[in-house]
């Protein structure tokens, strides 16, 4: 059939909690369509909340501000006497709370929809905070039986059969799933599964923005009734698209760049949404260092990212030399600040204590935490949010230093293995401008240099081997003997899982930062902190 529907997809970037300005953005990208001719909107779950709110829903005047907004959009009159809006939001019935899909027409709340499916798993806890609605049936607009899905609703078929059971023309899905690697393929999977199974077109309409740890990449879509994709729009950016006869595929990130534009989006707009100034953060030579510069440069511009260098006797000449040549070349001032003197200063206070015993790592942890001092020394004077640049390698089996170099309010490689990082650098430097990362820093070994001549390979195992083992222990979950049954070294699987769980207490202080995989620490992984199990 020959749809009386125009339908926009509105892929925009809400703020939890922000109301007035979600409703703003609602409004401007309503107009926008409107003078494009479109008779349909569809916008994100929870777009006019922001998504997750997680607890913020318990407190009853959130609520009734949140209904209380609905309403008031719905009345306005551009509103009112324009296209019909489908936008995400919640409302509260009979004492129960519902994550709602609202069909916004004729001036007033013309449908309510209550999500059916709720997500328990992962960053999802959504039946801690909501009720499940009934299984739905269609609402009519403007001609059209519109078969109503909320996120998860799309991923089992209960919710889709009935639609097409109960006479809709078209599935119209509003979601807020968030990024993580392999997530666009199982999105489109379970869509076209959807849409195999009921014969219907459907309309997929995902967020866009960061929000705490979660960032949520867009990458919307529409696929029509024999299964092909007419409509993809590019990731990581808000768009408006009107759903025309044209196909229209917009670029589509490969995995390393959409690593990338996940963090620069996600370290961007939890600076902006949480009011920095800017960011600051110790460049010390080394990749992640550099890295992480770089993606606060392209997040945030030059002019708001501010670098420190903070040499001691351990510190090598190529490692000043490649901390100066990556801020000119990202092109930030860069502060030096060398800690021989404080690292004296609490040799002598602590003297008389420690007399008689050896230097060990206690004093390379004073190091860092001399460091750590100073960063957030500066963080405070000047209004700069300190970012963190230790990776998911190191933070995985402890390999920082608590109060020292995990000290910050951000970080941008938290769920990034070390070998990923050295991935991203060499994309980054192929990229339009040229290169903002000297060479020599992807291919010097890494080093603390907490002490004379120290590399990380003499802590850790290689971080090809290392990464190789976590990824199966942290993402599979797979246990050791498992693991060892794939070639890998025995007593190397031994000390990685042992590492691993003992540095629970570390990982449970450290900063928020990127979610990348499906297994992120502080988000999907929440061992606990005592734990005497041990895989036999």
């Amino acid at each position: 059939m020959t749809s009386p529907l125009t339908i926009a997809l509105a892929q925009i970037n809400p703020t939890v909690g922000d109301l007035a300005g979600n409703a703003a953005k609602i409004r401007a990208a309503a107009r926008d369509a409107a003078a494009q001719g479109a008779t349909l909107v569809i916008f994100s779950e929870m777009v006019l909340t922001g998504y997750p709110p997680e607890d913020l829903v318990y407190r009853a005047s959130f609520q009734d501000a949140a209904m209380a907004a609905a309403e008031r959009l719905a009345r306005e009159p551009d509103i009112a006497h324009g296209p019909a809006l489908i936008i995400g939001g919640l409302w509260r019935e009979a004492g129960k709370l519902y994550n709602t899909a609202l069909l916004l027409d004729g001036g007033k709340i013309a449908h309510r929809q209550y999500k059916y499916a709720l997500p328990n798993y992962g960053v999802f806890d959504e039946k801690r905070v909501f009720a499940s609605g009934p299984l739905p049936s269609p609402v009519r607009c403007r001609g059209v039986n519109l078969g109503l899905m909320i996120c998860e609703d799309m991923w089992t078929p209960d919710v889709a059969a009935r639609h097409a059971e109960a006479g809709a023309d078209l599935l119209v899905v509003l979601n807020a799933s968030p990024y993580e690697l392999d997530k666009p393929g199982m999105r489109h999977a379970h869509a076209g599964a959807r849409v195999e199974e009921t014969g219907l077109p459907l309309r997929y309409v995902n967020q866009v923005g960061g929000q705490d740890e979660l960032v949520f990449d867009g990458s919307s879509f529409v696929i029509d009734a024999d299964g092909t994709e007419v409509v993809r729009l590019q990731d990581f950016v808000e768009r408006l698209h009107i759903v025309g006869k044209a196909v229209h595929i917009e670029p589509k990130c490969d995995e390393t760049e959409s690593v990338y534009q996940a963090m620069v989006l996600g370290l961007r707009d939890y600076v902006n949404k949480n009011g920095f100034a800017g960011v600051v953060l110790g460049l010390s030579g080394g990749i992640d260092s550099a890295l992480t510069a770089a993606v606060a440069v392209d997040a945030l511009g030059a002019g708001r990212v501010r670098a420190v260098m903070m040499p001691s006797r351990y510190t090598s000449k190529e490692s000043v030399e490649d901390a100066v040549e990556c801020a000119r070349l990202l092109g930030i001032p860069l502060d030096n600040i060398p800690i021989e003197p404080a690292m004296a200063a609490f040799d002598a206070t602590l003297a008389e204590v420690f007399s008689g015993q050896q230097k060990d790592t206690t004093e390379e942890n004073i190091q860092a935490r001399i460091r750590g001092i100073l960063l957030m020394a500066m963080s405070n004077k000047f209004g700069l949010m300190l970012l963190t640049t230790g990776n998911k390698s190191e933070m995985s089996v402890g390999y920082a230093t608590l109060y020292g170099d995990m000290a910050g309010g951000f970080s941008v490689l938290k769920d990034v293995y070390k070998m990923r990082v050295y991935a991203l650098a060499a994309w980054r430097n192929q990229q339009e401008g040229g290169a903002v990362i000297p060479e020599r820093t992807l291919t010097r070994a890494p080093t603390a240099e907490l002490r004379a001549n120290q590399l990380d390979q003499d802590s850790l195992p290689p971080y090809a081997v290392l990464d190789a083992i976590l990824e199966r222990l942290i993402e599979r979950e797979m246990a050791a003997d498992a693991i060892i049954k794939e070639g890998f070294d025995a007593a190397t699987v031994a000390r990685v899982s042992r590492m691993l769980f003992a540095a629970e207490y570390k990982r449970r202080q450290a900063p928020p930062g990127v979610k990348i995989t499906s297994m992120a620490f502080g988000r999907d992984r929440r061992y606990p902190l005592t734990n005497r199990f041990k895989d036999e």
